[in-house]
C-alpha cells in the first residue's frame, strides 16, 4: 500500500509538471492509440453467442480504418491487431512510448444477470468512482491483471477487488482530465444524436489502463453483451460501422476544436 502511495505521488508531480507545459508543446493530434480490450486468454465478458474480445477488436479495427481514410495526417496505432493477450501496463506503455496524443480503449459492458432492461453506451475517463455500478465496471475491467505474471510487483500490490485500492486514485490529479472529458462527451453525444444509441452518459472510474497513460484517454463501453437485442447489434457489421463512425466523428471534432485554438 505504501508503494502505491509513493508511485501515485510521484506520478502526480510528473503530471503537474506536464500540465504546466501543455501550452508550450505542439497540441496537434498526430497519433491516436486504439486499444481493443481483452484478447487471447482473456475473453472479457460473454453474451449468448459472442465474446467481448472479438467485438472490441472488430470495432477498433473499423475505427482505425475510418480514421486512416478521412484523417490522413493522423497515425493510427493498435495495441493489438489480432487475438493476443496484452497486459494493461503494456497497453499504456505502447501509447506512452510513441508519445500518442489520444488513447481510445474499446470495450463491451455486462451486468451479473442477463436483463433486457439495461442497455446502451457509456464512456469513462479516469477518476474515482462515485457509484457502486461504476466500481463494478472498473473492477471487472481491471481484474485482467490477475492473469498477468508478477502483477503484485508490476502494479505495486493493487487489488482490483479491494475498494481501498481505488480510494488511492483520489490522490491522482489527471492533468488530462479536461480534454478527456471533452472527448468523452463528444463520443456520447454522437452515440445519442447521430447513431441513435441509448447513451448512459460520461462517467469516471479507476481504470488502470487509463491511469497509466500520459495523454487524454477514454474507455468506451459500446454496449451490453448481456442484453440479447444489443448483443445482436454489436455483432452486426453495420452496427459495428455505426459505432466506429460515431467514435470517429467525436475524435475528428475533438481534434478540430483543439487545433483551432492554436491559430
Amino acid at each position: 500500500m505504501k508503494n502505491i502511495l509513493i508511485t501515485i505521488g510521484l506520478t502526480c508531480l510528473v503530471l503537474i509538471s506536464t500540465a504546466s507545459n501543455l501550452d508550450k508543446r505542439d497540441l496537434r493530434i498526430n497519433t491516436v492509440i486504439i486499444d481493443a480490450g481483452h484478447g487471447g486468454k482473456d475473453p472479457g465478458t460473454h453474451g449468448v453467442s459472442s465474446r467481448e474480445k472479438d467485438v472490441a477488436l472488430k470495432i477498433a479495427q473499423e475505427l482505425g480504418r475510418i480514421i486512416k481514410e478521412y484523417l490522413k495526417d493522423v497515425k493510427v496505432i493498435y495495441t493489438r491487431s489480432n487475438d493476443t493477450f496484452i497486459e494493461l501496463e503494456q497497453r499504456a506503455n505502447i501509447a506512452n512510448k510513441v508519445g500518442a496524443d489520444v488513447f481510445i480503449s474499446i470495450h463491451c459492458n455486462a451486468v451479473p444477470r442477463n436483463t433486457e432492461k439495461i442497455y446502451g453506451t457509456e464512456t469513462y475517463v479516469m477518476g474515482l468512482h462515485t457509484s457502486k455500478a461504476n466500481f463494478e465496471v472498473a473492477k471487472r475491467e481491471n481484474s485482467v491483471i490477475l492473469m498477468e505474471k508478477n502483477n503484485k510487483e508490476v502494479y505495486e500490490g493493487f487489488d482490483p477487488n479491494s475498494p481501498d485500492s481505488y480510494i488511492l486514485f483520489s490522490l491522482y490529479q489527471n492533468a488530462y482530465l479536461e480534454n478527456s472529458l471533452n472527448l468523452a462527451q463528444k463520443v456520447e453525444q454522437q452515440f445519442k444524436n447521430r447513431v441513435g444509441r441509448n447513451s448512459r452518459g460520461v462517467k469516471q472510474a479507476g481504470f488502470l489502463v487509463l491511469y497509466r497513460t500520459s495523454m487524454p484517454s477514454v474507455l468506451v463501453e459500446v454496449g451490453y453483451l448481456t442484453n440479447k437485442k444489443e448483443e445482436k447489434y454489436l455483432n452486426d457489421p453495420l452496427g459495428q460501422t455505426y459505432i466506429a463512425s460515431g467514435i470517429f466523428r467525436a475524435f475528428r471534432d475533438y481534434k478540430n476544436e483543439l487545433e483551432a485554438s492554436l491559430n
